[in-house]
């Protein structure tokens, strides 16, 4: 069985490869059971255990639907799997949460009690800005700070400096990305436009912003139609992007579009 120090080693190479996994403590254990605390487990997204011990299938079934839902939504949870009896005195039901806590039942004859914080270890938020434009590059340099995976896509002969960001592509033709939520800004502004757009369609994203008037957007999307690509995917595009703040400059643009990426990707997490 891995130790602990190697579970964590793996733990820091799934995070550094951008891998999706949850680490699932067992922090308290009453009566018998099988696990002990301070026992660990990683858990993939497809929920498979690839790493650590936290039981059998008393607790095993409850973790790992609790390790499914916080990689949806990112957020921890502590499981707490109790007998039958327990639980009535508690006055809760299997499945009910309680000041934080999800409670389940144990049914193995051991019925001893288990509480087991899940952590979701989420990939950076990628943002791919196709451009070199000043807001391009003035939202590259904003969004890094916030920990976001940075891949800028631009013709190498539009950079007048060599941007400070994770990936920096020639030309506007992708071929892997990093995983994670993904936002996809479009910042040519007159440069490769119509290129940079159709380059950006092909991409699953969260949100796609085109930084330019309606106006402008309007025409490259009846010319786009007009070439076979589907309205419904150029109906997915925010034309003017960001929020409308009354921004001028390029950092003041940058600003307002990373805050409606920000409410974007914040949404459903704001109780």
């Amino acid at each position: 069985m891995m130790g602990a120090t190697e579970l964590l080693d793996l733990a820091a190479q799934l995070k550094a490869r951008e891998e999706s996994f949850v680490l699932a403590t067992v922090v308290r254990t009453v009566s018998v059971t099988a696990a002990k605390a301070g026992a660990k487990a990683i858990i993939r997204s497809d929920g498979t255990i690839v790493a650590g011990w936290i039981g059998g299938g008393c607790a095993r079934g409850a973790v790992l639907k609790a390790a499914r839902e916080a990689l949806a939504d990112g957020i921890p949870r502590m499981i707490s799997v109790q007998p039958d009896n327990l639980l009535a005195e508690l006055g809760v039901r299997p499945g009910e949460t309680r000041e934080g806590v999800r409670f389940a039942a144990n049914m193995c004859p051991s019925q001893g009690t288990m509480d087991v914080f899940v952590e979701p270890v989420l990939p950076h938020p990628s943002l791919v800005i196709f451009g070199a434009s000043p807001v391009a590059l003035s939202l590259a340099a904003q969004a890094r700070p916030l920990g976001y995976h940075v891949t800028l896509a631009a013709p190498a002969a539009d950079l007048v400096a060599t941007p400070e960001v994770d990936v920096c592509v020639d030309g506007f033709a992708l071929e892997q990305l990093a995983g994670g939520a993904r936002f996809i800004v479009v910042s040519t502004q007159g440069k490769g436009d119509e290129v940079a757009l159709r380059a950006a369609l092909s991409c699953d994203a969260t949100y796609l912003a085109f930084v330019g008037s309606r106006r402008k957007m309007d025409s490259l999307r009846d010319k786009l139609i007009k070439d076979g690509i589907d309205a419904a995917l150029l109906d997915r595009v925010k034309a003017p992007a960001g929020l409308d703040l009354g921004a001028i400059t390029p950092e003041e643009i940058a600003m307002s579009i990373l805050a409606e990426i920000t409410l974007t990707r914040r949404s459903g997490q704001r109780g």
